[in-house]
Order: C-alpha cells, then sequence, then structure tokens
C-alpha cells in the first residue's frame, strides 16, 4: 500500500561480521567500504593472517636447520635466513597482491630453504582467492625449479625422488585445503544471493498480489454499484426534468429510487464486509448466478427500459457457477451501458448455449432516437468483463453494430 513504511533492507549477518573474511564480507556488502576505499580486515583475518604468519616462520626454521653449513658458504646461509625472514613479513600482504605474492614466493623459493614455509602459505592464499588456473600455473612451475635448487644445493642425506615426492605432497594438501575453503566461500556466497533473489520474488509475488486484489476489489464494486448506480441517475434526471409528472409517476420514481438506493447500500455492506474479512472464505457471500438474469431484466423494465430477453440455454441449472456468475455480469454491464448511452432504446438481451458448445451472451441495443446526456463513465467495466471472461477461458468483444447501435459478445466455455 502506498501509505506503507518500507522496511529498510537487513544487512548481510551484522552481528557475525567479525567471523566472516574481509572478502566475502565485500561481496554480501560491496559498498559497506564506501566509495574508493577497501574493506579493512576482520578480527578472523588478523587471527588467520597471524596463523599463516606462525606457520610459515615454524617451517622456516625447521627448514633452516637442515642447510649443510659445511657444504654451504656462511655468506650465503645468511642470504637464505635473510629471504626467510622477509618473504615470513611477506605474508601479511598475501591477501592484496595473491597472484603477485605467490610468484614472489616460488622464486625466492628457488634460491632460499627457509623461505619454504611462506611459499606454502602462498600457493595456499593463490587457491583461496583465485581461481584453479592459476594455482596450477604456479604449482607446475614449482616442480622444474625444486629440480633445480635439488641439482645446485645437493642433499646427500634425502635421495632427490623423495624430495620430489615430498614437494608434490605437500603442494597437493595446500592446494586442496586451500580450494576446499575457496569452495566452501562460494556456496555461502551463492546461498546468499539465492537468499536475496527468493527474497525479490517473493515480494514481487506479494506486491502483484495486491496489485490483483485491488483489481478484483475495483472489478467487483464496479460490477455491483455501477447498475444500482445507474438506476438512480435515470431515475433522478427524470425526476429533474419532468417535474409536472403525475404524482403516481413521481411516486412510483422515487420508490424505485429508494429501493435502489437502499439494494446499493446492501451492496457495499457486503463488499465491505468481505474486505474486513481479509483471507477469510466468501463463499457465504449470495452471488448471482445465469438464473438471475429474468430478475435483473424485471429490474431494468421497472426502471422504464425496454428490454428483450431471449434465455434458451438447455438445462440452464447445469451451468457451472463461475460460468453463470460471469454470464450474469456481462448482461449486467450491458444493460447498464445502454442505460447511459442509448436511453429509451429497446434493448435485446440473447442467451444461448448448451454443454459441450459453450454459452453464449449477446446484448444488443439500436442507435438512441435522441443524443443523450452524457453520464460519467471510464469503460473500466467492459475491460474488467474482458479479463473475467479470459480468466474462464473464454472471449469478450463489444463494438458499434452497422445500424449504429452497439453491442456486446461474450462466449464463455461450458463442458
Amino acid at each position: 500500500m502506498s501509505g506503507e513504511t518500507p522496511s529498510p533492507e537487513p544487512q548481510p549477518f551484522p552481528a557475525q561480521r567479525w567471523l566472516l573474511p574481509s572478502a566475502v564480507v565485500k561481496e554480501l556488502d560491496p559498498d559497506g567500504a564506501g566509495p574508493g576505499r577497501r574493506h579493512r580486515r576482520t578480527a578472523r583475518d588478523w587471527l588467520v593472517d597471524f596463523s599463516c604468519f606462525l606457520a610459515a616462520v615454524c617451517v622456516g626454521l625447521l627448514s633452516a636447520d637442515t642447510i649443510d653449513q659445511e657444504n654451504i658458504p656462511g655468506a650465503w646461509a645468511a642470504v637464505d635466513q635473510l629471504l626467510g625472514a622477509l618473504a615470513c613479513a611477506a605474508v601479511w600482504l598475501r591477501r592484496r597482491w595473491p597472484l603477485g605474492f605467490a610468484v614472489a614466493m616460488l622464486l625466492v623459493n628457488f634460491v632460499s630453504v627457509t623461505a619454504s614455509g611462506a611459499g606454502l602459505v602462498a600457493t595456499f592464499t593463490l587457491a583461496v582467492h583465485r581461481p584453479f588456473r592459476y594455482v596450477a600455473w604456479v604449482s607446475g612451475a614449482a616442480l622444474p625449479l625444486a629440480a633445480v635448487f635439488y641439482w645446485l644445493r645437493p642433499d646427500p642425506d634425502v635421495p632427490y625422488p623423495w624430495v620430489l615426492f615430498l614437494a608434490l605432497m605437500l603442494n597437493a594438501a595446500v592446494v586442496g585445503w586451500g580450494m576446499f575453503v575457496r569452495s566452501k566461500r562460494q556456496l555461502m556466497l551463492s546461498l546468499r544471493d539465492r537468499a536475496r533473489r527468493a527474497e525479490t520474488e517473493a515480494q514481487l509475488r506479494a506486491e502483484q498480489a495486491q496489485r490483483l486484489a485491488r483489481e478484483a476489489i475495483a472489478r467487483e464494486m464496479h460490477d455491483v454499484l455501477a447498475h444500482r448506480l445507474t438506476l438512480l441517475s435515470v431515475h433522478a434526471g427524470a425526476l429533474e426534468f419532468r417535474p409536472d409528472a403525475p404524482q403516481e409517476e413521481i411516486a412510483r420514481a422515487a420508490g424505485v429510487i429508494r429501493e435502489s438506493a437502499h439494494e446499493a447500500l446492501q451492496d457495499l455492506r457486503e463488499i465491505i464486509g468481505v474486505l474486513r474479512a481479509g483471507e477469510r472464505d466468501d463463499s457465504s457471500r449470495p452471488q448471482p448466478t445465469l438464473g438471475g438474469l429474468e430478475s435483473l431484466v424485471a429490474e431494468s423494465r421497472e426502471a422504464g427500459m425496454k428490454v428483450t430477453l431471449a434465455n434458451r440455454v438447455t438445462d440452464p441449472a447445469a451451468v457451472p457457477a463461475s460460468v453463470g456468475r460471469t454470464a450474469y455480469r456481462i448482461a449486467q454491464e450491458g444493460l447498464t451501458n445502454a442505460r447511459k448511452h442509448a436511453p429509451g432504446a429497446e434493448v435485446t438481451v440473447t442467451v444461448t448455449g448448451a454443454f459441450g458448445d459453450g454459452l453464449d451472451i449477446r446484448v444488443r441495443n439500436p442507435a438512441p432516437e435522441h443524443d443523450a446526456a452524457p453520464v460519467p463513465g471510464s469503460g473500466q467495466g467492459l475491460i474488467g468483463l474482458t479479463e473475467r471472461a479470459t480468466l474462464t477461458g473464454g472471449r469478450l468483444e463489444h463494438g458499434p453494430t452497422p445500424d449504429g447501435g452497439f453491442e456486446v459478445r461474450a462466449w464463455l466455455p461450458w463442458g
């Protein structure tokens, strides 16, 4: 409704944001950091980064103990340890440049054993933040470099096949772990995106349901009240233009006005009652049927209209309630239009049909004998009836006739 205040969109995990990686927070809330700014590390990021730094240092220290001090000059060992320290410090930059960090560690590991821990962290980071093709490229380049490194700095206590096997297993474990973390993040983002789409679709369906409900209410009010109010307008106009009419005719017109006003109020109360009932079943509300056409025509005749009814329906009691109700509304709208735009003209209502052939309704009036005073109208009644007929599987057409009159034609399925 127009008076409702739209509720603000819920923020993604506002209370548990610190438990999420900043990359996930960025995907869930891309505008949270502001224009031109990067998302800050969350508490979880700091904890994971510190753990990665600590793991790189521990693996580096263990690797430094394997350096053969007898076969490697002291200066070279110092350079190895210095590069390892720098590589461990660079772990804190792994989130900003995952690919660059991995390539740099690949080159550093070519000359530094102490940097091997940082190299494993770099491979893990690349597997988490980049597609698999980048990981495959970096890991594939690491194997020949490991062979060259072993050739430059051989270790007689560790055979080369064992070195190659160990390198493969470590890289496979790190890459698998990183891909698992990446797939878990993608799954979480996919579920969140799916939930957002479902929420949007639910909101659209709710808005569409409200729109359809408003259209149904407007159509029902028009169908019920337009006929009554047109009767009031016709008789009030007759009293206005014929103040010298006989007392009996004035009394009869006043009685019709009073009865029409009473029935209009009663119909309005029924509609308001249905609206107040909300989703409760409105099957107890009396609905017009095909058998009510005689009463409708009699009411129009009492209002001074010339109406001829030709009801040639085989077994009218077998007509479904929805089809009969739609046929009644079509005839009612046709009579209302004729009363508005062709007062005094004779109206013919023809209803034919049988089970299996459908129901045919025609409301026809010739050209008016004289120009009628303009009556307010928007044409929504015929539009609503066209929609109503279409919903039942039928069709409705309306338009002028060759003799200058007007005809409403409808066919509704039956059987």
